[in-house]
């Protein structure tokens, strides 16, 4: 996760950067932005040695205000707060104000779109008292980066989220920590309602996908797969049949998929675009349900790859040459392909890499104008635990 800090007086600069400090260690980039500090923007280059892994493919080098990689210096913000604030959900990122909740209300306002697409958005006060999670805190994950950013900081997190206060099983955060792509976002509040009512819901699972031994949570009634009536939850793969019969509140389906994509530099993105997309409908794969786009590690910054990887919100993960040939599997080797970047198959290799070891292709390399591509299935379970 990339995570842009902004604060507007020195008190609030100080505070930035005890959040820089405390999260130093984790996974996330922090990059701090100031409307009173008149440092200069400066930018460093990213890399975890064996899989380097951009959030949404955050693009390098356009033109935009918004930084790749962690600095741990002050940029100052020449434009006004809103423009910085679309600007950085326009990148994916989640983003802190270490200032008043109007402030940030007013600045996130023209760029709201909905709750599963929704930038994390955090409200701190510059004294480092109350951590508030504003939008997005199941799917985006504001909740559990306040209570975090409050253990770090000895602050007190501010939630309200309904079913969070009550300790209620949450379904929207349980297909976030599952990989199940919501298939109709407004069966959401439906099932929640009906949680919090105090009534059990109904859950269909698709048989040989609920981890073993689970314990099922109170709230939850598991039904037969197929279901016989219509269920509250139905979690399944194959389910267009199922679905076409209003079997369901909430339809979810697994984010099983991983696309492996090799091209030529400089390779036109709608020409990218409109490959991927057909080899997916031949498979009859939406891309919701695509998990990953993996790639070799010298393709990291090609512009098409990530501008995919950002406008469909998938995270974009490479490997360098000698991890992928160490890739155990059957893949459609070319020689001339390992002389030029070191392994002998990228799309199919990339893929396989990313769906671990009990992955599997479904779809073998294709090749079109210098692009390649292979789809991967990674395997999948359902898990009730927290």
């Amino acid at each position: 996760m990339k995570i842009s800090v902004i604060s507007f007086t020195k008190t609030g600069q100080k505070m930035a950067e005890r959040i820089l400090k405390s999260m130093c260690g984790g996974d996330e980039t922090i990059i701090l932005y100031s409307k009173c500090s008149r440092k200069k923007t400066v930018q460093t280059a990213e890399n975890s040695g064996d899989v380097t892994t951009q959030a949404f493919g955050v693009i390098p080098n356009k033109d935009t205000n918004v930084p790749t990689d962690n600095t741990g210096n002050t940029i100052a913000v020449q434009e006004s707060v809103s423009v910085w604030a679309g600007e950085q959900m326009a990148a994916h990122h989640a983003l802190v104000f270490v200032g008043a909740c109007g402030i940030a209300v007013r600045a996130i306002a023209p760029w709201i779109t909905d709750k599963l697409h929704d930038s994390p958005v955090l409200v701190m006060d510059e004294q480092g008292q109350y951590v508030i999670p504003l939008l997005s805190g199941h799917v985006g994950g504001a909740n559990e980066l306040a209570v975090r950013l409050a253990g770090e900081l000895g602050a007190v997190p501010v939630i309200t989220t309904a079913t969070d206060l009550h300790g209620s099983f949450a379904v929207d955060l349980f297909a976030k920590r599952n990989d199940l792509w919501i298939h109709n976002r407004e069966g959401i509040a439906r099932v929640s309602a009906k949680i919090l009512a105090g009534e059990k819901i109904t859950m269909s699972v698709q048989t040989g996908h609920l981890a073993v031994d689970e314990t099922i949570p109170s709230e939850i009634r598991l039904c037969a797969y197929p279901p016989v009536e219509k269920v509250d939850v139905l979690i399944a793969d194959n389910t267009e049949e199922i679905f076409r019969k209003e079997a369901a509140e909430l339809l979810l389906k697994p984010k099983k998929y991983i696309l492996g994509a090799g091209c030529k530099k400089g390779t036109d993105s709608v020409k990218l675009e409109a490959f991927l997309r057909k080899i997916l409908e031949e498979q009859d794969i939406a891309i919701e349900q695509v998990a990953a786009l993996a790639s070799i590690d010298v393709k990291k910054e090609e512009r098409c790859l990530l501008e995919f990887s950002e406008k469909y919100r998938i995270p974009f993960q490479t490997y360098p040459a000698q991890k992928l040939q160490t890739v155990y599997g059957t893949f459609h080797g070319s020689d001339f392909v390992k002389s030029q970047v070191g392994v002998d198959n990228v799309c199919e290799r990339a893929a396989m890499k990313a769906a671990g070891a009990d992955g599997r292709i479904c779809r073998a390399k294709q090749a079109q104008d210098g692009m390649t591509v292979a789809i991967a299935e990674k395997a999948w379970k359902v898990s009730m635990q927290s």
